[in-house]
């Protein structure tokens, strides 16, 4: 059994990805968009205008995978509530490294510090509202 996080863009998917790829070097294995889907939605299912939208993605953040999608919705604000990705690196310099990569247009929450668990540790919203807990072991 395995859980992966399953992350709703709302019509930013793309967009969130390549920064993804740019900020933490994530590999993509899969990318469908609507309009490539097999069996076409029900009328009215996708919004017009959005067949070149991502259906299902999926990603990789080191050994991580990650999957994503447009959602049905393409409203440009997507919503991410109640969870947090952790991201460990290998030490302090590349915590330093990925925490500015990731708050680059973001919202630093706590910024990164020594703590009793970690040499530098952060939390910081990224631009599409993902938050990232940072870590070096």
């Amino acid at each position: 059994m395995r859980v992966q996080p399953y992350l709703i863009f709302d019509g930013r998917c793309e967009e969130a990805i390549e920064f993804y790829r740019k900020a933490l070097g994530a590999e993509v294995d899969m990318l469908m968009r609507f309009k490539d889907n097999p069996e076409p939605p029900p009328p009215g299912k996708v919004p017009a205008g959005s067949e070149n939208k991502v259906m299902h993605a999926s990603f990789r953040v080191g050994d991580t995978s990650v999957m994503a999608t447009d959602g049905g919705g393409c409203s440009g604000k997507p919503h991410f509530q109640g969870f947090s990705l952790s991201l460990t690196v290998a030490d302090a310099g590349e915590a330093e490294r990925k925490f500015a990569l990731l708050a680059d247009g973001g919202q630093v929450n706590m910024p990164l510090t020594k703590t009793f668990f970690s040499p530098s540790f952060g939390v910081v919203a990224d631009r599409f509202g993902v938050s990232w807990m940072v870590m070096a072991p």
